[in-house]
């Protein structure tokens, strides 16, 4: 048996979700966000769908998630958002870095003269979030930038704190400030820089961050980003415009009858009401099913829910099936995704386990064994 659970990537719905983006936005050019190894969904399959469909460019967040796709043979432009090692790495690869600070931009220019060539960069501005970017003498270092040998400032861009854009006044207090760093800097630069800041909650509900490209993640990947609420106020972080791209099952290793008053699992807080049949599951924390689900979760057998049973082990998790006909072992078991009428959203899923969706997917993604597909033909296998 192979370990843990399979993920199913459904390639057409990150293109449908695609399409999603271009109707919001009146087509506006998209960078695709496709770092964490596409959020769990596999960056080269991704990707390369992603750059089939028209997208504008990539975005990767270290540089050998880049050289990845490019050795994949994957030509989009390609922008690495916050790596500064290996500069010679830029010019080989095609890459376009994105550079918070003077010293490194300086680096930059260093290398570019002795290879007799030029690099675009992406200059980035922090505007609120605290984290990377320049915050201080922002317009005199795009300055010096622009007069440094080999390189050409070819976009600007920053980053909103609220991911799900929680609190909409501070995101347009960003907005604010970014645009007036946009306004003067495009004085420097001679109106060539292409501006982003839109992440996938601004592109749904903060029209006017779409500025020159909009820059999605997980919305490509069929979740929404609004927290709690959803988007319009609907449901637990869902859009029903948007197609979840990963489906996340395994099957039942084993079943086990138990009378009533039996514990289940390591410190028995799960004790059986009457006499109940438990399935063994073959996923656990290990496998990238949170220990904070333990009786805080179902799965779905046979297009019915199933209770987790008991703490979370490394390895294993039981669910109760006292309540559901013919089960059998080998019977398929859905962790994250639709099975008959019933589905596991990864927005349930991280409410229950007291974190995100971002991380719900990347980390079931990243430790199960990917399945890719058109729809419902096999496409790859990873």
């Amino acid at each position: 048996m192979h370990r843990g659970a399979i993920a199913e990537i459904d390639l057409d719905a990150v293109s449908e979700n695609l399409k999603v983006v271009k109707h919001i936005t009146g087509n506006s050019p998209v960078i695709a966000v496709v770092k964490a190894d596409a959020y769990g969904h596999g960056a080269i399959e991704v990707s390369g769908r992603l750059a089939a469909d028209g997208v504008y460019g990539l975005a990767v967040a270290f540089l050998d998630e880049a050289i990845k796709l490019r050795e994949a043979g994957l030509r989009s432009r390609v922008l690495v958002l916050f790596d500064k090692d290996n500069i010679s790495d830029y010019f080989s690869y095609d890459l376009l870095p994105v550079v918070h600070d003077i010293e490194t931009a300086r680096r930059f220019s260093i290398v570019a003269r002795s290879k007799n060539r030029s690099i675009d960069i992406h200059v980035k501005t922090d505007t609120g979030m605290g984290r990377l970017g320049l915050n201080s003498s922002v317009l005199n270092d795009i300055r010096v930038m622009s007069e440094m040998e080999g390189i050409r400032i070819a976009g600007l861009m920053s980053h909103f704190s609220d991911a799900d854009l929680a609190d909409v006044s501070n995101a347009g207090a960003q907005l604010e400030r970014f645009n007036a760093v946009r306004e003067e800097a495009l004085k420097i630069t001679g109106d060539s820089m292409l501006c982003h800041i839109a992440n996938s909650a601004a592109t749904i509900s903060l029209r006017a961050s779409y500025l020159d490209a909009v820059r999605p993640g997980i919305m490509l990947y069929g979740v929404s980003p609004f927290m709690g609420q959803g988007a319009g106020g609907k449901g637990l972080g869902e859009d029903k415009r948007l197609k979840p791209a990963m489906r996340v099952r395994t099957k039942i290793l084993a079943l086990r009858r138990l009378p009533k008053g039996a514990p289940v699992s390591y410190g028995g807080t799960f004790i059986t009401r009457g006499e109940s049949l438990i399935a063994a599951i073959p996923v656990g924390y290990a496998d990238g099913y949170m220990r904070s689900l333990s009786n805080n979760s179902d799965m779905l057998i046979s297009g019915k829910r199933a209770p987790v049973a008991g703490r979370i082990c490394m390895d294993l998790t039981m669910v109760d099936v006292t309540d559901i006909e013919n089960v059998r072992e080998n019977d398929e078991v859905v962790i994250l995704g639709r099975q008959g009428r019933e589905e596991i959203t990864a927005a349930e899923i991280a409410e229950r386990a007291g974190t995100i969706s971002y991380e719900v997917l990347t980390t079931l993604g990243n430790r199960s064994r990917r399945v890719f597909i058109n729809g419902n033909a096999m496409e790859h296998r990873a």
